[in-house]
């Protein structure tokens, strides 16, 4: 067993794990921790726990440290340098008429590199850029390209359903997400029905996919004859949360109305995985199908 933290260099974004050796966190806390960057300050997301050896891949890098109260007000004077420097980047980037968009940048923890993120729907040359944006910034500079679901995740926003973007908020991660999941949940098929902010389709297809998929193993197919307690009859349509069915019976040789029934009285037994581990059954490792399928990309930078 090994005693490990979670942290995070942004609100949002990957969760990253080390080794706190003697140091006792708590969640909200600052760390200090060594990056291919250098120092980084990062907030730690899970306290000290423990994880059995297997689940770890690699080497753990160690904390350095427990943050500071000058630490924490280095970290927060370099928040407050973000929002100018990224107006100064995108007004440089302008006068060169350059197309690209700035959408955030990143101070390293001691100043002495600054990271902007920017999108362009081409490859930028930004050599001449770089070197104005060294001499008004004082700094080595770095320009990363990323793509349309990062920015979504930088800025935010609200979704079609009302609430905050999941990639900003709860979403630590992008997991692919493929047309085949709205197919398994029944959704309408019009981009503008399944596609987020972004402009891709909405990460929240991937939450309840594996529900859907095991629940259609089981559930009886459209337009199939079955047999209910009123005669034989066709599905009409089935509903996956309630498990219930609805048949078209024909009652007479003109006539026919459609009941709804449970699968109790269709006598079927939903049976789902116990611990579903990725074997592919139900479609969650299906690359077969999914290679014609619209499959996001993941757009997602390593800091380590």
């Amino acid at each position: 067993m090994q005693t490990i933290v979670g942290i995070q260099f942004r609100n949002t974004g990957k969760v990253y794990y080390f080794a706190p050796g003697k140091l006792v966190f708590a969640k909200g806390d600052g760390a200090i921790v060594e990056t291919a960057r250098g120092l980084e300050y990062a907030e730690v997301v899970l306290p000290n726990c423990e994880v059995d050896d297997s689940e770890i891949k690699g080497e753990l890098k160690p904390v350095v440290r427990k943050a500071t109260p000058k630490d924490t007000a280095n970290y927060r004077v370099n928040l407050e340098r973000r929002p100018k420097a990224i107006r100064d980047a995108q007004a440089m980037a302008n006068k060169r008429k350059l197309d690209m968009k700035v959408v955030d940048a990143e101070f390293s923890f001691d100043g002495s590199k600054a990271t902007f993120y920017f999108t362009a729907d081409q490859r930028v040359d930004f050599r001449d850029l770089v070197k104005e944006m060294a001499a008004t910034f004082r700094c080595r500079i770095e320009l990363r390209q990323i793509g349309i679901r990062d920015e979504c995740r930088m800025k935010g926003g609200l979704g079609p359903c009302g609430r905050v973007c999941c990639c900003n908020c709860c979403n630590t991660d992008f997991d692919r997400v493929s047309i085949k999941m709205a197919k398994h949940q029944g959704l309408s098929l019009n981009p503008t029905k399944i596609s987020g902010l972004c402009g891709r389709l909405m990460c929240c297809l991937k939450f309840e996919d594996e529900y859907y998929a095991e629940t259609l193993k089981f559930m009886p197919k459209l337009n199939s004859e079955v047999n209910t307690p009123d005669g034989k009859g066709k599905v009409d349509s089935v509903d996956m949360l309630h498990l219930t069915v609805k048949v078209r019976v024909q009652t007479s040789e003109e006539e026919s109305t459609v009941n709804e029934y449970t699968l109790e009285e269709l006598g079927i037994t939903p049976v789902y995985s116990k611990g579903c581990s990725g074997c592919g059954g139900c479609g969650k490792n299906d690359n077969d199908d999914e290679a014609a399928d619209d499959v996001l990309p993941t757009d997602d930078e390593d800091k380590l």
